[in-house]
């Protein structure tokens, strides 16, 4: 974001906006990270703020500071509409499409009046805002609201709630540190975040280290299920709808599952196919070492994207059929895997 783009907002920000923040469908703890810290900040400058979800959240992110203040879209599809129509300044976070909101809500965001401003660290971003502080280079949207208050001259406003929202975002998206993505700015916004005195250990614990027994058990499952592709260097997982129901799934017990896939010996590409049967898709994350590129892949054959090594895809099809398209494709990157690997 350069100093033309930030007097533009230090400007709108010097009155009274009527300001609403859209999280993507499905939130992650960068997603919801974001945006409770940007919720916070705009608080602080006394703006009048709403966050808006397209959908909730999965319960280990229950515990942020003023979740419970979050507007749920698909459960309030009235307020959410009004809201998101009288706005005058709309930031879309941890996401470049509007198609990444689900249809109901893009389409009403395709006809507000409100100026947009998207923050986002995923790749080829669509063309909607008046400004787009777009940075893939970058580990965690949260990182980028962190880079953001400091373009404002504000990081003294980063209070512990706004600093534990922010870390939560960064520990999730760079895999506790361990993604090529995080680099030393990675870290020393991370060593201020620990010198207002969050409680990492903690944050850690409850995003990572609280599962119920019935997770571990469809983790179980999806181990069992767990299959290699050895000439491709390729591992993916299935997990029916039957399976999820007959382990009482709760959204966010899958979170991680494909990692499994990716710490196996040899392999530099995983994939987990999960069935969906009340959206009526599969639903499909992807990960990889080194320079073969998920999100190229997801582009091209799953309706999806994301980052170089991590994102995400879909398919309308059966699980059944969508890995059996999957299996066919993959041959066509087999000297692509190959040379990942030996990288």
């Amino acid at each position: 974001m350069n100093t033309n783009e930030i007097n533009v907002i230090r400007e709108r920000l010097s009155g009274k906006e009527k300001i609403v923040i859209v999280s993507h469908r499905n939130p992650d703890g960068d997603a919801y990270g974001s945006s409770l810290a940007l919720y916070h900040y705009l608080q602080g400058l006394d703006q009048n703020v709403r966050v808006i979800s397209p959908n909730d959240s999965p319960d280990f992110l229950k515990w942020l500071p003023k979740q419970e203040e979050i507007l749920i879209f698909e459960e309030n599809v009235l307020e959410a509409t009004d809201t998101l129509n009288e706005a005058s300044l709309i930031f879309t976070l941890d996401f470049n499409a509007l198609s990444r909101v689900g249809t109901q809500m893009q389409l009403v965001l395709e006809k507000v009046s409100a100026d947009f401003v998207m923050i986002d660290h995923h790749q080829q971003p669509d063309d909607y805002a008046f400004i787009t502080y777009s940075d893939p280079s970058k580990a965690s949207t949260c990182e980028m609201i962190y880079h953001f208050i400091e373009k404002m001259k504000d990081l003294d406003r980063i209070n512990i709630d706004i600093a534990s929202c922010l870390y939560t975002g960064i520990v999730t998206d760079t895999g506790s540190f361990k993604y090529p993505s995080t680099s030393s700015s990675t870290h020393k916004a991370i060593a201020h975040l620990m010198d207002i005195g969050i409680d990492h250990t903690k944050i850690h614990n409850d995003l990572f280290d609280t599962n119920s027994y019935q997770r571990l058990q469809l983790l179980g499952i999806a181990l069992k299920n767990l299959k290699v592709v050895p000439d491709c260097h390729t591992a993916y997982i299935t997990i029916s709808q039957r399976e999820l129901n007959a382990h009482n799934f709760k959204k966010g017990d899958t979170e991680g599952f494909v990692n499994y896939g990716l710490s196996l010996k040899g392999i530099v590409f995983a994939v987990i196919f999960i069935e969906d049967q009340k959206q009526g898709i599969i639903k499909m994350s992807l990960r990889s070492k080194g320079n073969f590129s998920v999100n190229e892949f997801a582009r091209t054959y799953f309706n999806g994207g994301g980052h170089d090594n991590a994102a995400g895809g879909r398919s309308d099809d059966s699980i059944k059929n969508t890995v059996l398209k999957f299996l066919e494709i993959l041959p066509k990157h087999k000297k692509e895997l190959q040379l990942s690997y030996e990288n």
